[in-house]
């Protein structure tokens, strides 16, 4: 299989369909709206995107199975392949009017990401990887930031939609990062804040109560510019495992300081 190939074509859809989605923000209405959670919100534009997505990509591997946030297509049980979605990261941004929100597609092969694109839509910026093959954005190589030191970094993070009680813990991260760093931004799609971190915008992101649609695209994206990638503890289980850590040099450093304030055990009740 060409992932070359195929993660251009996937590209290719992605762009397409931000047209859609881009097209729908200048008419959508706030009160089309469903509600997962009090701030976990979904749009008929999510739905419908993801439809096409499904569509789109079923062409170009038609084999492969799907996890979706919205669920959209065959479900992932078994199959070598599988197309991990998000069709609108950023949904609470796009239902209010703010411009950062994208498509996010990763392909796995046996639990592994091996291609990932993330179209952020009113950039119109089209960040994409493939394994072995580098990170690119609009057809252009990318690599994460030279800054190797904390206290010259910009970082990324986002903020939970439940399990409030650990949020004594993130915020103890928070203050400390603040009087170590150049500052924390919070864009509301963590799609976005890896592939700004893969580019350099960001020197590390990090974020708990994550899914895998949520990060799938963008750390092999991360990945594959020269940047590094763990789950809090510093282990591999970053897709499933609900929590992430994505950084340039600085990355041991953030590392520490994630841990130090952010237990063993706590962590060990998060993930189950």
């Amino acid at each position: 299989m060409n992932l070359e190939e195929i993660t251009l074509k996937v590209a290719a859809l992605a762009s397409e369909t931000a047209v859609f989605v881009k097209q729908a923000a200048s008419e959508f209405k706030k009160d089309n709206i469903e509600y997962k959670g009090l701030n976990d919100l979904v749009s008929y534009v999510d739905k419908e995107t993801e439809e096409r997505l499904v569509k789109g990509l079923s062409e170009i591997i038609p084999e492969a199975g799907f996890i979706a946030e919205e669920g959209s297509g065959q479900k992932f049980t078994n199959q070598a392949y599988a197309w991990v979605i998000d069709p609108v990261d950023g949904t609470t941004n796009y239902i209010h009017g703010l411009p950062v929100f994208a498509i996010s597609i990763a392909l796995m092969h046996k639990k592994k990401v091996v291609a990932g694109v993330v179209h952020e839509v009113n950039r119109n910026e089209s960040f994409y990887a493939w394994k072995d093959g580098g990170a690119y954005l609009n057809g252009e190589q990318i690599k994460v930031s030279e800054v190797a030191e904390l206290k010259d970094a910009l970082l990324a993070t986002g903020f939970p939609y439940y399990d409030f009680e650990l949020m004594e813990n993130y915020l103890r991260i928070l203050k400390e990062l603040m009087q170590k760093s150049h500052g924390l931004r919070r864009m509301g799609a963590a799609s976005v804040d890896l592939v700004y971190t893969a580019c350099g915008r960001f020197e590390g992101f990090f974020e708990y109560n994550l899914k895998p649609w949520d990060v799938a695209a963008g750390t092999l994206i991360v990945q594959e510019a020269g940047g590094f990638v763990s789950d809090f503890g510093g282990g591999k289980d970053f897709i499933f495992g609900r929590e992430l850590i994505a950084a340039c040099g600085v990355f041991p450093e953030l590392k520490e300081v994630i841990q130090r304030n952010w237990t063993k055990l706590q962590m060990a009740e998060f993930i189950l």
